[in-house]
């Protein structure tokens, strides 16, 4: 990093003109400000108790001495604060340095193992929007980690068993008339979520109906003979029934087949699987540990809960009065299970914000039986995701299908390219390529360049805008690139004579935005964000097109300066394919 060989030279310079040695941390460099002169800016108020003069006469002093070794090619002082610029050379150097061999763009190892968990759907629907942004975010972070130098797990847990998995089951017994998948002609994962809707839909009059009579919501739902037959199910399947056991995995088997299609077409993948119908085994031994330590303890009906009240947390059922779990006892177990099983080193959830309080109870409840990795829970907090007409409701029906919505996306883009004529030539497989690449470009950059903290609405239309703050923008930049080095007759581009070239404004902000990739990976790991990557293929994009726009490069006559220009190229389009691999995006040849 260009900062990193300033801040040293500062060093230097100031232990050579006051004497004493200065910690490279506390040199503060950042970019100049675009209305005064200079490349860098360096901030010398922290060192003026060192020099003991004033900040003006001590940025002077410095400046003055790293203009010596020719390094520098000018400095100034506004107020304390010292602007220098450097010599072409040097940031053409650094800049060569920097990117001389493939495996750069991968950071040290740090020797950490993380684990990193996102989807873990329930089997009783179709993922919808709200999946796809926890799939992006945990699928790109877990590429971020990884490349900034952690071992990484990627893992989900499959939510298949419950009160809500009975429900689909029960509609698809009194309601299904033994239809299957292939039978009705659609996905089972879609299948089984139309059961599932229908026995809400069903259960809602029930209750109103109880309602009408006088009968609370509340009681309405347990004397609700729906419902009723729903927990009996489940006491069944807990039970080993055959029947109902044979049922589950049946209609299991017929959303996993349309979940593995989902994953797919999303681009994303696990490294390990985790089933509830599993861990809440484990969860329900360690609640009976607990008892016996006092962690927990049993009501009058039987029913177990943790006292949290002391923590500032309400009272936490752990099993039910019937003994059937719930779904901290197979968290419970899953987290147990991990680290057990893989001795890492920390945990990431990624899981929506309305689980806000569910997580802390989890990491509390892990604390007060006694396990130490407690600390070492994260729990990826993210905004729902809204569309221009508002909140989705599952129950309802009026969620937005992901499948759907991929679809639509694909289309979209197929349109907009039809409409531009630059695939023409093309056969109708590459078209369908092109066509998903940009449709999922724009799809997976306007989830994921939002702060992951963040709610947000996302805008189809706007997702697919090509000169906008999208991914098709950013696709598009790098074809260009990729073109170029295409019709570029020069094979070495590596070899001129860099010491000759001038370099101009646009291409010094390119070199910069260029190697500001380690610092960003690093940050959107420490941080957990792929937002910040994001954003910044974005920048680095728009300063690509900036330079593309005002430049010669195939045609520019002196061969050091095409060179060296055809290599800020190449750089370029790596850079750009590194950062949107990160993301889960893949690069077209051809738009």
């Amino acid at each position: 990093m260009i900062e990193n060989f300033i801040a040293k030279e500062y060093c230097l310079a100031f232990e050579k003109i006051f004497g004493t040695p200065i910690n490279i941390q506390e040199v503060q460099i950042q970019k100049t400000k675009s209305d005064f002169v200079g490349d860098f800016t360096c901030v010398v108020f922290p060192q003026v108790k060192l020099s003991k003069k004033s900040p003006e006469q001590t940025a002077d002093l410095i400046g003055n001495e790293l203009i010596i070794n020719k390094i520098f090619s000018g400095f100034n002082v506004v107020k304390g604060f010292l602007n220098i610029s450097l010599q072409n050379k040097i940031w053409i150097s650094n800049f060569l340095n920097s990117f001389q061999n493939s495996s750069v763009y991968q950071l040290p190892s740090k020797e950490i193992k993380i684990m990193v968990e996102y989807s873990s759907p329930n089997t009783n629907k179709p993922l919808h929007l709200g999946h796809i942004r926890n799939n992006f975010l945990g699928y790109s972070l877990s590429n971020i980690l990884q490349k900034a130098g952690y071992d990484v797990i990627k893992t989900q847990v499959i939510n298949d068993r419950g009160i809500h998995i009975c429900k689909s089951m029960l509609a698809w017994m009194k309601w299904g008339e033994s239809c299957t998948p292939k039978s009705r002609g659609i996905k089972g994962d879609h299948l089984v979520g139309e059961f599932y809707v229908q026995f809400e839909k069903e259960l809602k009059k029930e209750i109103e109906v109880l309602f009408s009579k006088g009968i609370n919501k509340d009681e309405a739902m347990q004397q609700s003979a729906l419902f009723q037959e729903a927990q009996e199910m489940l006491r069944k399947w807990e039970n080993g029934d055959s029947e109902v056991l044979n049922l589950w995995k049946t209609m299991n088997s017929w959303v996993y087949e349309g979940f593995d299609l989902t994953y797919k077409k999303m681009g994303v993948d696990f490294d390990v699987l985790y089933y509830e119908s599993e861990t809440y085994k484990t969860g329900k031994e360690i609640i009976s540990e607990g008892l016996e330590k006092g962690v927990f303890y049993k009501r009058e009906d039987g029913s177990v809960w943790c006292d949290l009240t002391k923590e500032g947390l309400d009272e936490k059922l752990v099993l039910r009065k019937d003994g059937t779990a719930v779904y901290i006892t197979q968290d419970i177990g899953t987290a147990i299970l991990r680290y057990h099983q893989y001795k890492i080193n920390g945990m990431i959830y990624t899981v929506g914000n309305e689980q806000d309080y569910h997580f802390k109870v989890l990491f509390l409840i892990l604390k007060k039986l006694g396990y130490e990795f407690y600390d070492h829970l994260y729990h990826l907090s993210y905004g729902m995701v809204e569309l221009p007409s508002g909140r989705m409701k599952t129950r309802e029906g009026t969620v937005v299908d992901a499948d759907d919505l991929m679809n639509e996306m694909i289309a979209t883009a197929a349109k907009a390219n039809e409409e531009k004529g630059k695939l023409d030539g093309l056969s109708s497989t590459e078209i369908d390529i092109i066509n998903y690449k940009v449709g999922m470009s724009a799809l997976k950059y306007f989830i994921l360049k939002v702060d992951p903290r963040k709610g947000m609405v996302f805008n189809p239309e706007e997702s697919i805008d090509f000169n906008g703050n999208t991914g098709p923008f950013i696709l598009f930049n790098y074809v260009r690139t990729q073109s170029i080095l295409k019709k570029s007759i020069d094979n070495n581009i590596k070899e001129f004579n860099y010491e000759s070239v001038e370099l101009s404004e646009i291409e010094k902000e390119l070199i910069a935005k260029n190697l500001e990739y380690f610092n960003t990976l690093s940050l959107a790991a420490k941080e957990y964000s792929p937002a910040v990557i994001a954003n910044y293929a974005y920048d680095l994009a728009k300063t690509y097109s900036q330079f593309y726009s005002s430049s010669y490069i195939l045609n520019e006559a002196d061969d050091d300066l095409r060179k060296f220009r055809l290599y800020l190229n190449k750089v370029t389009g790596t850079t750009l394919q590194e950062i949107m691999k990160l993301l889960g995006i893949e690069m077209p040849d051809r738009m």
